[in-house]
């Protein structure tokens, strides 16, 4: 596995480049918008959220017919990684970043973030056992380059600015928090829709 994160670093400077000409090749023709292949992408942490808030919500907007992409329910075993994560964040219409204690510790979780501000989605964000002004790059240099760390950093304060919801888990009702979260994506949906509309 580390190897294989290791080899991915090494690529990343390529995967930037990609991300960039598609964000360029996307702006450039605005009459043109993707389909969109899902309403919402779920960047999270696996190790913290999977087994808890990231599946609960993915299964309440399933059952509330909306589209929502969760790597582990989307993706099978073949499908190429990161095409298949760049491509789902670049077609949904909406995003949900689930902060968590790791979550700055993953170059990927961070590689999504990153790609979900630069391309402008409406974004959710879920503070998960985790402040905002507790977020903050934990990744080595020596697995990045300063431009990425520079890139994640304007990321996370990106993030840091949307006003988002809050989840003590010592506290709080999860299932509270995945049913209000629901109905604020539902909210964006609608007002996307009919942003459309009116275009």
């Amino acid at each position: 596995m580390i190897s294989r994160v290791f080899d991915f670093v090494k690529q990343s400077k390529s995967i930037q480049l990609n991300n960039k000409l598609f964000l360029d090749l996307l702006s450039s023709s605005s009459s043109t918008k993707p389909k969109a292949l899902h309403d919402v992408f779920i960047n999270h942490r696996g190790t913290d959220t999977k087994r808890n808030i990231a599946t609960l919500l993915y299964d309440n907007l399933n059952a509330r017919n909306i589209r929502p992409f969760l790597d582990s329910k989307n993706m099978k075993p073949g499908d190429k990684l990161f095409d298949h994560i760049n491509r789902a964040i670049l077609t949904s219409k909406v995003a949900v970043t689930v902060f968590s204690p790791n979550y700055c510790d993953s170059y990927f979780c961070l590689h999504e973030l990153a790609l979900i501000m630069e391309s402008k989605k409406r974004v959710i964000p879920i503070f998960f056992d985790i402040k905002p002004s507790q977020l903050d790059v934990m990744i080595e240099r020596v697995t990045c380059s300063d431009d990425e760390i520079q890139r994640f950093r304007w990321a996370l304060q990106e993030a840091k600015d949307i006003v988002g919801l809050t989840f003590d888990s010592c506290k709080g009702n999860l299932s509270e928090v995945v049913t209000v979260a629901s109905d604020v994506i539902v909210e964006r949906l609608v007002e996307l829709d009919s942003e459309d509309e009116d275009v």
